[in-house]
Order: structure tokens, then sequence, then C-alpha cells
């Protein structure tokens, strides 16, 4: 591409954003940003210099301390569309209750034992960790013999699933508020819940007509595949998003 046909190559990009981000009193047409733009880097550099700088124009202009906030007030916007939403689940609860009532069963007999006990639904997961046993390895070092009871080994597990959760925030600092903006985290989130899912499952596999082993294999398997499948999918949206929503910012907040 020679000099003529890009007349920003070779421009040094200014600190205030001048010669990238239209002057106050301009408002620039399609083609123009299209000519002040050398891909996709460049317009995501627009949008944020654009913020930045309105930003520190309010914070100019405002007798506040910090800044003007701009939003609507708790009463009565907030106050009514609120208590509107309550009201409405409120009632449908207690519509449910009157109309549904829970059937009561027959006092438990202590002296017997549930041929299957599981805990809450909310806690397969965990109690699926609990049946990893045969993936319990056997070390030679120690005559074919386990390092550690299944029981322990499932404990292990539960540790090891929770504080992978627990360390996640750290790990993944960035300011995304959509999964297309950061690809591989949105992938390893949908992975876990696929987990969270096949693990249940596991908890439950005396219920479920299927072989025990293959239920084993998907378990480990369908996250990862969830997860590659949906890292493709954010991946290829990626740019369309990113291109959309600037052009959307010029069209919500024009120039001055």
């Amino acid at each position: 591409m020679s000099q003529e046909d890009n007349p920003n190559e070779g421009k040094e990009i200014a600190a205030d954003g001048t010669g990238i981000v239209a002057p106050d009193d301009e408002t620039p047409t399609w083609s123009e940003r299209k000519q002040r733009t050398e891909g996709l880097p460049r317009l995501t550099y627009e949008y944020f210099e654009r913020a930045r700088r309105e930003d520190q124009d309010l914070r100019i202009e405002s007798d506040y301390v910090e800044r003007d906030v701009l939003a609507f007030p708790a009463w009565p916007h907030e106050m009514v569309r609120n208590l509107a939403l309550t009201s409405f689940f409120v009632g449908m609860m207690v519509f449910l209750a009157a109309a549904l009532p829970p059937h009561i069963g027959a006092p438990a007999n202590p002296s017997s034992t549930p041929a299957i006990i599981l805990p809450d639904w909310y806690l397969y997961w965990s109690f699926g960790l609990l049946k990893l046993g045969p993936l319990n390895p056997e070390l030679a070092l120690l005559g074919g013999q386990q390092l550690m009871a299944d029981r322990t080994y499932g404990v292990v597990a539960n540790l090891v699933v929770v504080g992978f959760i627990a360390i996640v925030p750290f790990l993944n600092k960035g300011s995304a508020r959509r999964p297309v903006e950061q690809p591989f985290w949105a992938a390893v989130g949908v992975g876990g819940v696929v987990y969270a899912v096949t693990i249940s499952a596991l908890s439950v596999k005396n219920l479920l007509p299927m072989d025990s082993n293959l239920l084993l294999d998907l378990t480990f398997l369908l996250p990862f595949v969830a997860g590659f499948i949906s890292y493709a999918v954010f991946k290829s949206m990626r740019e369309g998003y990113m291109f959309e929503l600037n052009r959307r910012y010029y069209r919500l907040r024009p120039p001055k």
C-alpha cells in the first residue's frame, strides 16, 4: 500500500486524541471516519479516547467533588419498577402455594435405610466428585496400592475444584462485561457450567439408563467440547461485535 492510498501512514498518534478523534465542533461522516482508521485497533482507540475526553470534560465542568452522576432517580423510577416486579413474583408464589399445595408424604422410618441416598440437588456436583474412585491411581511404587482412600480422593477433588473457582477472579482481571470480549474466559465459564451438569449426572448414575463407564467418559469429555465450541463462536463474533460497538457509539454519542 502506497503513501497516497493510506494518508495516515507514518503519522504519530497524539496523546490528547487529536488527529484521530474528530474535533468537538465536527461530526465526521462514515467515509471520513473510515479514512481516519486503520482496522479494529485504531477504531477501538477512537472509542476509548473519546470516552476519556468526555469524562474529563465532565470532571472539569462539574461542581461536584467527583463528577456528575447521570442516572435515573431511585424514586419513583427504580422503586416503582422494583415494587411491581416484587409484587408479581410474590403473587405467583402465593397463587402456586394455594392452588398446588405440596404433598406431604408419610413419616420416614428410622429403622430402615433408603435404597438411594442423595443430597439436595444443588450439591449434586460435590456428591459426584466423591464418586471419582475409578480415577484414583494405583501406584507401582506402593506395590499397586492407592496413595489415598477413595473417600479421601473425593474430598481432595472437591478442594481442587473449589480452589480453582476461587482463584479464577484473580487470574482474570480484565474489564470485559460480555463473553464476546474475552472468548477464552467465556469458554472456561461454559466448560465449567457443563462440567457441573455432567458431574451432577455422575452423582445420580444409579438413576440414569446409561453405562457407568460411558457416563464417566462423557463427564470429562463434554466440558472440553463445549469449551472449544464456545471459544470458536465467541472468537468469530468478536471483531464484528467491536465494530458494531464503535459504530453505535458514534451514532448515540456524536461529538459535541
